[in-house]
């Protein structure tokens, strides 16, 4: 199985750079990465082979790629941020961190990757869409006797005490969608009254969005608050994973991608830009065993990509979520009242 996935990920990238020529001195290109590693590198190595561009990667969580490119705002050494959630690409937006540019490949996009482009005025642009859930570990629960978790509601019960893993939103996009999707769903208030009952279940909160589902699939928890996603890679390697939305409602991410203000090799950034959002390159996601939906409406979808049409999805307001403001405030919230109570 092994071998077979190997092979198929090669094929695919050498159909993704074969119909470009390779050229020689193409100079090179600056990326913060925040999708998974696998995802990473395939990227920039398809890439680079496919253009002669050198390309560095930085894998950062997309709570610290924003802080990065703050620290760098006078002397940006980032040309191109590539995935992450949505809400800091908006965020960094405001904060004319990066650099308005309309796609000629626009109309090829769905709605939600079009309206996250308008409402950023060009500054980012939606590659990849994923819906919020819980991922659980099925052995952990049988042994335990513990009923699968279907609800928001659910993971409330006094049975899940120290049983539960999500990251934390100051360095999680993950995490911080899961807060703006409980303050939409349920009220400010009642959220923060819900996150502060769920405190007593949780025994960590991991630094990164992907930290907890791991940690579920190897057995270090028995539930986690993640994206769904992220699970059938888990699955193919052998690890008893299993996932739902919640029966009250969702949030979804839009994973984005940037250009960066005063970036030092734009003319690259813009081909890279260009490149990530044809069909054939956002395939490589699926190569890379990660089963986000594409943006582009012409990607073949992979039958792992979760179905959103069974999926009870909140109308989610991205442009409010995404302003700097409203992100520090729920976070700080969060930290005074629920992240400093003892569990």
């Amino acid at each position: 199985m092994r071998k077979r996935n190997v092979l198929a990920v090669l094929a695919l990238a050498a159909a993704v750079s074969a119909p470009v020529t390779h050229a020689q001195g193409a100079g090179q290109l600056n990326v913060i990465c925040s999708v998974q590693d696998e995802w990473c590198s395939l990227m920039s190595t398809t890439f680079a082979r496919s253009s002669g561009i050198k390309v560095n990667v930085l894998k950062r969580g997309s709570g610290e790629a924003l802080a990065q490119l703050l620290a760098e705002r006078s002397n940006p050494k980032t040309d191109v941020w590539f995935g992450g959630t949505g809400d800091p690409h908006l965020q960094a937006a405001e904060q004319d961190l990066t650099l308005s540019y309309k796609s000629p490949s626009f109309d090829q996009l769905h709605a939600w990757s079009q309206s996250q482009a308008e409402q950023s005025q060009w500054r980012t642009v939606g590659v990849y869409s994923g819906p919020l859930g819980f991922a659980f570990n099925t052995e952990l629960l049988a042994k335990k006797k513990l009923p699968e978790p279907k609800c928001w509601k659910d993971l409330l019960s006094p049975a899940l005490r120290g049983e539960i893993q999500v990251a934390n939103p100051a360095s999680s996009g993950t995490a911080y969608t899961m807060i703006a999707t409980l303050v939409q769903l349920m009220g400010e208030d009642k959220a923060f009254d819900y996150m502060k009952g769920l405190h007593k279940n949780v025994s960590q909160y991991a630094r990164s969005g992907t930290g907890p589902i791991k940690a579920a699939a190897r057995g270090e928890t028995t539930v986690s608050i993640s994206f769904v996603h992220d699970a059938p890679s888990e699955q193919m390697q052998g690890f008893p994973i299993a996932t739902v939305t919640p029966c009250e409602g969702t949030g979804a991410e839009i994973g984005s991608m940037s250009i960066v203000k005063g970036a030092r090799n734009l003319e690259n950034a813009k081909k890279f830009y260009e490149w990530a959002l044809t069909p054939a390159a956002q395939q490589l996601a699926a190569a890379a065993h990660q089963y986000q939906l594409p943006s582009n409406k012409s990607a073949k979808l992979d039958s792992h990509i979760p179905d959103f049409r069974k999926i009870r999805l909140i109308n989610y307001d991205y442009a409010k979520y995404g302003q700097s403001a409203e992100r520090k405030r729920l976070i700080e919230r969060w930290e005074r009242d629920v992240n400093s109570q003892p569990r």
